[in-house]
């Protein structure tokens, strides 16, 4: 596997986690898995148990030759190898934002081809993360389509966002080495085609592509999820899968989470009393047991929901709820929440910023778990809190779909309450709904034993992997090469 990310070295998002987890789930299965990751400056290898120095190598690029050392680390049963270069990744105390990301991570993932062919290690499958590894598969199947290394070796690309796809001038042509096949007319934007995008080729060349639920891989083939690019999926429809994430059960444990005041499972529901009252006292909001507490662990991003958020939040606050609310992100929201924790002390807190021990607090001690995003590819929060027993209400889009199912106190199913439209009144509407049926605590109970009793684990979503791996090793064999002339 190749990432940009890997919890707990590099971290914006549920791209670490899933790094994180999807390996130790496969090596469980018995796969022989290897992660390649950037050893940027600010990685902390403290207390890991490490092989420094595993190898060096000098790597042709962009007429340098730069220096390349590997460390490896051994984490759950595989192995992580930290690929050091000086002028571009250990120098680099952030994981993205510098004006030559292009050539970084073109870089990156030249050298974690290359520390195959060095270890002398010949992966069935590389399996590819999101644009900033998009050049592995157009590699594979181009410049080093008769590399002896890689005669059998398949590629997997998984989109984790969309959204994001390495937008980059042509100058990314020469340090790729792809020069002579020039740049792919952009389906849909022409004033596009003079850019270089990482995750059109990814998706062009792997010989499988794969998103992270099954609701998502439906919704980027149309026009309004697709960023541009659904016309090139659309063409690659048969070999675009759908594989739902899954959560760390070990790491996420309310019977064992480290930062919790009482640890509890679902057979013990009433231990979990006691991570309300902290966490109330944790954000200086009245201890107040049978009020509702609405809690979210979230980018502050348009994208998120919080214009839904912040319409229905007067509404939200006249039926006598609080709300928790902690993460960074656009100036304006972190503006307005800590306005409105201002206006409304007994009610409202805003906590801006990253703190792992609140996020565990929050799933643990809240009611209530909001997540009404405009889009979600899969969604980690709404998995995590139904773990810990609070309640989502989520938007019935990508992965928010696949998991939650909505309550209906008729038949006494659901874990969580779902609106479709992306609209403050269905939002609110979802959330009226919730806070009604907690005012019926048996009903309430029934819910939570639902949603905690989920598997949310990675065993499934493994095999699903390992599956998908097999088909990609079959369809590397048997499939054309693309025509770039005609990509579209």
């Amino acid at each position: 596997m190749v990432s940009a990310e890997f919890d707990p070295f590099a971290k914006t998002g549920g791209l670490a986690d899933v790094l994180a987890s999807l390996p130790k789930a496969l090596a469980r299965r018995g796969l022989d898995v290897r992660v390649a990751i950037p050893r940027y400056g600010s990685v902390d290898l403290t207390g890991v148990s490490r092989r420094p120095g595993i190898a060096r190598f000098d790597l042709p690029f962009n007429g340098r030759q730069e220096p390349v050392r590997l460390d490896a680390v051994e984490i759950d049963g595989f192995e992580v190898v930290l690929i050091d270069n000086e002028h571009y990744v250990s120098t680099r105390p952030g994981i993205y934002g510098y004006p030559d990301d292009g050539h970084r991570f073109t870089f990156f993932a030249r050298a974690a081809l290359e520390t195959a062919r060095v270890l002398d290690w010949r992966p069935d499958v590389i399996h590819c993360h999101d644009w900033h590894t998009g050049l592995i598969p157009n590699w594979l199947r181009t410049t080093d389509r008769h590399a002896p290394e890689f005669a059998d070796t398949a590629s997997l690309f998984t989109i984790h966002n969309l959204e994001y796809q390495g937008h980059f001038d042509s100058s990314v042509l020469e340090t790729s080495g792809l020069a002579p096949d020039g740049l792919i007319p952009h389906p849909t934007r022409p004033d596009l085609s003079d850019v270089f995008v990482f995750m059109a080729r990814g998706i062009l060349f792997a010989d499988k592509i794969n998103t992270v639920s099954p609701r998502y891989a439906r919704e980027i083939l149309t026009p309004d999820f697709g960023h541009d690019l659904d016309p090139l999926l659309r063409d690659r429809e048969p070999d675009l899968h759908g594989i739902l994430n899954g959560i760390d059960i070990e790491a996420y444990n309310p019977a064992a989470d480290p930062y919790l005041a009482s640890h509890y499972a679902v057979e013990t529901l009433e231990r979990r009393a006691p991570n309300k009252a902290a966490l109330q006292q944790a954000v200086d909001l009245p201890v107040q047991p049978d009020v509702p507490l609405l809690g979210m662990v979230t980018r502050l991003a348009e994208h998120k929901g919080m214009d839904l958020l912040l319409a229905s939040l007067p509404h939200i606050l006249d039926r006598g709820a609080q709300l928790v609310v902690l993460g960074i992100g656009e100036p304006r929201y972190e503006e307005a929440l800590r306005e409105l924790a201002l206006a409304h002390p007994n009610q409202v807190a805003a906590a801006i910023r990253f703190d792992n021990p609140l996020a565990s607090q929050i799933y643990a001690g809240s009611d209530i778990f909001l997540m009404p995003s405009r889009h979600e590819p899969c969604g980690l929060g709404q998995l995590i809190a139904m773990r810990y027993g609070s309640v989502p209400v989520v938007r019935a889009t990508g992965g928010l779909a696949d998991t939650v199912e909505d309550v209906n106190p008729a038949t006494d199913t659901g874990v969580g309450f779902v609106f479709r439209r992306y609209d403050a009144i269905d939002f609110f509407g979802a959330v009226a709904r919730a806070l009604e049926l907690y005012r019926i605590p048996d009903a309430w109970t029934r819910i939570i034993q639902r949603g905690m009793s989920r598997d949310s684990s990675w065993d499934t979503s493994a095999a699903a992997y390992e599956r998908l791996y097999a088909e990609a090793l079959t369809t590397r064999r048997t499939q054309p090469l693309p025509d770039l002339a005609t990509a579209s």
